[in-house]
């Protein structure tokens, strides 16, 4: 009798452990080539990612489409995420990738890895249409500036043009309609998705002049380098193949 208990002991401890061991690894799930790899996105930026007709489209979203393939995954699937929750989705493992137009910065860094840049980028500034006082980073003090919250743009406003009043909001929709409206004075952004958005809108318009130079990468966690390396590899063969280029001619 004794023996039966410490039997059914140790294989209800078993199937505990068991159980133990597949909680919270769905997010590494997707990191083993031939499954799914995860990746979280904010679709609210064009033309790197935005949902149209229910389907997730854009430049990241087909560039990561072809290198998954390249690295010999089976599918991706998309996680929408709020922009400011995406470095902690990918720490959390709620997702193995993060593609959304993100800059490489020191202070990103700190937190997760990047793959090699993949697009150059830089901040740029948006105005109505009819505006004629804006023309530079000088003309941004005492304005009303549109930011998405927990994008670059707030925290280079904040150390370099102190004196211009943030209006953040939670969307890169929000934020372009805050300037269309006249709500703000200006947003500042990034540049590609801030033309691409005046393209389809004329009463706003994007100052040719960058306010900085930055590099956009795909986010990884840390500890995930075999994933990075793998998705370094696969860009590099998109390019090589003439993949890359047709994606950009698509989108730009």
């Amino acid at each position: 009798m004794m023996r039966k208990k410490i039997a059914a002991i140790a294989v209800a401890a078993l199937t505990v452990v068991s159980m133990l061991s597949g909680c919270g690894s769905s997010g590494q799930s997707g990191a083993q080539s031939g499954g799914t790899l995860t990746v979280g996105t904010d679709a609210t930026f064009q033309p790197f990612e935005y949902q149209e007709n229910g389907k997730y489209k854009g430049f990241d979203i087909d560039l990561m489409q072809a290198m998954a393939k390249k690295a010999g995954y089976e599918k991706v699937e998309w996680v929408n995420t709020a922009f400011k929750g995406l470095i902690p989705g990918l720490l959390s493992k709620k997702f193995d990738v993060a593609a959304s137009a993100i800059y490489i910065t020191p202070e990103r860094q700190q937190q997760i890895d990047f793959t090699n840049t993949y697009y150059p980028g830089g901040l740029a500034i948006m105005v109505p249409a009819g505006n004629t006082t804006v023309k530079d980073r000088s003309d941004l003090a005492g304005k009303t500036v549109a930011v998405q919250t927990g994008t670059k743009s707030v925290e280079w406003l904040k150390q370099n043009e102190p004196q211009a009043k943030i209006v953040e909001v939670e969307s890169n929709s929000e934020m372009f309609l805050q300037v269309a409206s006249g709500k703000s004075d200006v947003a500042v952004t990034g540049k590609p998705a801030a033309k691409a958005y005046a393209k389809t809108n004329p009463k706003v318009k994007v100052i040719d002049k960058t306010l900085t130079t930055e590099e956009y990468g795909f986010g990884v966690r840390k500890e995930d380098s075999q994933l990075k390396e793998k998705l370094n590899k696969a860009l590099k063969d998109v390019k090589a193949d003439g993949e890359y280029d047709k994606i950009m001619a698509k989108y730009f």
